[in-house]
């Protein structure tokens, strides 16, 4: 059995459908259920007899030590995390508490569990840690890519939460042996994917004709991972990744913000053109800079693609086709998630 942290969020939701697809395993889900977390996300394998969610938070250890001793789970995946720059600008707190405390309660009841355990339990159990590359902080134009020996500097309360959540992983590893990896992504996209994140702000306020806000001047660049591709890098961490290492878990795809804009647009024209004939393009509009905005995210994942034969299989162009055409036909999930972030 395997427990997830956050599963009703974005990249949570997509893996453990996934996970239950490929696997013949049982996955308990436990999610607080703050804005981003929809279960409407999950609706097509609620009534699978190997899936169960539980509504809680991380910051719980009650109850996830309850959890923990009723399930006694071989795995933990933790997905749970605030996850907004805009919002850690505008609100830290939030972050401090469920990126760093809250992650501090659950490695600190899995220490727990996990010295409770027994052979050959015990020797199987892998703990999970979700991650970003924004960790690593900014890169000029002409940087290397982030690595996993890249240095550690975040620019936002965001990352710099995120940062402090990786350390407690990497020393509960070093300090207690929790047999603990962390993987380190770029940006995700894909369906489910909360309206508050470029792509599905750009998708749907085209959708709405509404101006497409991009910061600056456009020029911040990203490495893009399609998400099916980062949820099959995580099965093949969770099966064949090394105890105490981390991975990073990139697209291949780096696109200034403009131009990722512009590529959404390409595509919107040809799926679903304007009756007045005008491209979407016509609607983007530069918008002030957002505070301490990172230049360039780059990520090696040479790592993971030479050790455990892992590389993205989906390009930007395919990957965007199914974006769009996912949110084109799923209105009514944005509408209901959208009054919900609102209440």
């Amino acid at each position: 059995m395997i427990l997830v942290t956050g599963g009703a969020g974005f990249i949570g939701s997509n893996f453990i459908k996934e996970y239950l697809k490929n696997k013949n395993e049982s996955i308990v889900n436990y999610d607080k259920l703050t804005y981003a977390g929809n279960l409407k996300n999950l609706k097509k394998i609620e009534n699978n007899s190997r899936y169960e969610f539980i509504k809680g938070d991380i910051c719980d250890s009650v109850k996830l030590n309850e959890i923990l001793s009723k399930f006694k789970p071989s795995k933990i995946i933790n997905f749970a995390a605030e996850t907004h720059v805009d919002k850690s600008i505008k609100n830290p707190e939030n972050f401090i508490k469920t990126n760093i405390y809250g992650t501090y309660k659950l490695i600190e009841s899995t220490r727990n569990y996990f010295n409770e355990l027994k052979n050959p339990l015990k020797k199987e159990f892998r703990f999970i840690h979700i991650s970003t590359d924004e960790v690593f902080g900014s890169l000029k134009k002409n940087d290397p890519p982030f690595n996993e020996k890249t240095q550690f500097r975040p620019n936002s309360p965001y990352s710099a939460s995120k940062a402090s959540s990786d350390h407690l992983i990497r020393s509960y590893n070093k300090t207690f042996n929790i047999p603990s990896i962390i993987v380190n992504c770029s940006n995700n996209y894909g369906p489910f994917q909360f309206p508050e994140k470029l792509i599905p702000v750009c998708i749907l306020n085209a959708l709405q004709g509404k101006e497409i806000p991009i910061y600056g001047e456009g020029d911040n660049i990203r490495d893009w991972l399609y998400v099916d591709d980062h949820c099959r890098a995580i099965q093949i961490i969770l099966d064949k990744g090394k105890v105490g290492e981390t991975y990073n878990v990139g697209g291949n795809c780096e696109l200034s913000n403009l131009n990722l804009v512009k590529k959404i647009c390409e595509v919107m024209d040809e799926i679903i053109p304007r009756k007045d004939g005008k491209s979407y393009k016509y609607f983007i509009k530069f918008v002030k800079d957002r505070l301490g905005h990172d230049y360039r995210y780059s990520v090696n994942s040479s790592k993971i693609t030479n050790e455990l034969k892992w590389k993205p299989k989906v390009n930007i162009n395919d990957g965007l086709k199914k974006t769009i055409n996912w949110y084109i036909k799923n209105q009514k999930w944005i509408s209901e998630i959208q009054k919900k972030a609102m209440n």
